[in-house]
């Protein structure tokens, strides 16, 4: 057996991060979609011959974890019937999948006849079929509504292309800049395949299966340490869902117990509501993502992020409840469901490890606008990033992020840049701005929101909003305070006001209307009293915090 060696080791682990991040440029700079290119929604990943997690590139977090589990499931589904060449392609929500529009490739890598490893690339797509143009469908109760359903099945079989399933799925698609980025998505995979190829060829298979087992067990004992620092107990947290889409005053509770025993720990999620009739539940893959997604911010951001990092980590959620839901339900809104469960973290956490916790981050209220481009002719899909990334929470001893985004997303989600925005949609942008006021006020502040207001540009657009922003602020701790609520409203060019639902589909929004969004900011983290007075001085010149606010938050008597 080759010994480890313990450089050889750090150059492995260095390496698989190397080729996942080479496989993120690629998507990047090669995709069509301004979700992927610009946004970055989507995660790129490298696994071994089992589908164990050697390294991923995690643009966005609530992705990250979800590629694993699909790909030891397509093991056993294609048992036997793997070879060279292949390339498989799912986005199943009932196959271990996350969500109907994150489609992802798969691309077995094979050193002669022995099957050494995957590369892995999902990304979301602007459009998936199902009955709403952009994939979010408020008034869905089952998956058909939503989305084509696309279990493991292969587009390349052994080397050759497979155009039949090829135009099978295509078919139902209505955007044909998915299929470009389907193909950037696998050129990405191919790039991965060399890569680790490659490092086999240097090092051999015998001397890379030694170094990683030994690269899982350190970052087992890592993650293990951090988790040791917990105190060992039983501790709850709660955090709160609105409405389903269907049920007007609905509300849903996430409940987490989290056991910390020792150097592991476990999520245990049965005590949450049972799934809804509506739009609102999850699967066990994105509940299981937000749920490490949000650990991973209160350990040592150096941890590798392969296997060993999951190996003390137990996440129980039971099918049937809003967080795993039963066959044939809806689940697109799942990964947004991501905030609440990190707030029921976060409470449940912040009384023992104070230190390494936030205060609330601004929940999400997002809008997507799908229709006409009346100068080209062609179908639009829009996600208005811009508008949906609120302020993080504060911390002791830092103030949140500003404009970051929501917890599942991490910073990793970026903004539209204004000129593709007009160049990408008809629409016009008005203004995109930081929101004074927006944070919660604490000794440290939470990050700043935004306000964002474009005119549409074609007639008859379609407008689908989703979200929980509008019902509950993010949370201050330890004596910070609030933030604001988030706002999505309509100005008709007749004066009609609209201010849509958090989970609603309005048709026929005229051209001219004007569409204006605030997203909240952060909670903040201590005392707002004990704030630094220079600092609060400078923010109000800046324009931060308005003096008003200033005098009734702070006490500030500038």
């Amino acid at each position: 057996m080759t010994a480890v060696d313990p450089i050889l080791l750090s150059v492995y682990a260095r390496t698989f991060k190397s080729i996942t991040d080479e496989m993120s440029i690629s998507v990047q700079k090669t995709t069509r979609s301004p979700i992927l290119c610009e946004a970055k929604d989507f995660v790129t990943g490298l696994y071994d011959a089992e589908g164990n997690m050697l390294e991923q590139t995690e643009n966005l977090p609530i992705l990250a974890f979800s590629l694993a589990p699909v790909c030891k499931y397509i093991l056993k589904y294609f048992e036997g019937d793997i070879h060279p060449g292949d390339v498989i392609f799912h986005n199943d929500v009932f196959s271990m999948g996350n969500q109907n529009n994150d489609v992802a490739v798969y691309k077995p890598i094979f050193q002669g006849d022995t099957l050494v490893g995957w590369t892995a690339v999902k990304g979301h797509q602007a459009d998936i079929g199902g009955n709403v143009p952009g994939g979010y469908n408020p008034n869905a109760k089952e998956v058909w509504q939503e989305a084509l359903r696309i279990p493991p099945v292969k587009i390349y079989d052994r080397g050759v292309f497979r155009k039949d399933v090829w135009d099978l799925i295509f078919a139902n698609i209505r955007l044909d800049i998915v299929q470009h980025d389907m193909r950037a998505q696998m050129g990405a995979c191919t790039v991965g395949e060399r890569r680790f190829l490659e490092l086999l060829g240097k090092y051999g298979l015998g001397s890379f299966k030694t170094h990683k087992v030994a690269l899982f067990d350190a970052t087992r004992r890592m993650m293990e340490a951090e988790i040791a620092k917990i105190p060992n107990g039983r501790y709850s947290g709660e955090g709160k869902v609105y409405y389903d889409g269907h049920h007007v005053g609905s509300e849903f509770t996430i409940r987490v117990d989290i056991t910390v025993e020792d150097r592991k720990v476990r999520f245990d999620y049965t005590r949450t509501d049972p799934q809804t009739d509506g739009f609102v539940n999850g699967t066990f893959t994105s509940s299981a993502s937000a749920t490490v997604l949000t650990l991973l911010q209160m350990v040592n951001p150096d941890i590798p992020h392969n296997e060993g990092m999951i190996q003390p980590i137990e996440i129980i959620i039971p099918e049937g409840t809003i967080l795993n839901a039963s066959y044939p339900k809806a689940t697109t809104f799942g990964n947004h469901l991501c905030p609440p469960n990190a707030d029921a973290i976060i409470r449940a956490l912040a009384p023992v490890i104070p230190d390494r916790v936030t205060a609330g981050w601004n929940n999400l209220l997002c809008s997507l606008t799908t229709g006409i481009d009346p100068e080209k002719g062609e179908k639009y899909v829009d996600i208005g990033f811009m508008g949906l990334k609120g302020g993080s929470g504060a911390m002791n001893g830092t103030d949140g992020y500003d404009h970051i985004g929501m917890i599942d997303a991490s910073g990793g989600l970026l903004d539209q840049d204004y000129e593709m925005f007009e160049q990408t949609t008809p629409h016009v942008l008005v203004k995109h701005e930081y929101l004074v006021d927006s944070a919660g006020p604490g000794q440290w502040r939470g990050g700043l929101g935004v306000e964002t207001i474009f005119t549409i540009g074609s007639d008859d657009t379609q407008l689908v909003t989703f979200g929980d922003g509008d019902f509950e602020p993010a949370f201050g701790l330890f004596g910070g305070g609030d933030s604001t609520l988030n706002l999505i409203e309509l100005t008709y060019p007749d004066g009609t006001r609209v201010v849509p639902r958090n989970k609603d589909l309005i048709t026929g929004v005229p051209k001219g209307t004007v569409y204006r969004q605030l997203a909240g900011g952060g909670g903040g983290y201590g005392p707002a009293v004990k704030r630094d007075r220079a600092l609060l001085g400078r923010e109000v010149r800046d324009g931060v915090i308005s003096a008003q606010a200033a005098r009734a938050a702070y006490g500030w008597e500038g």
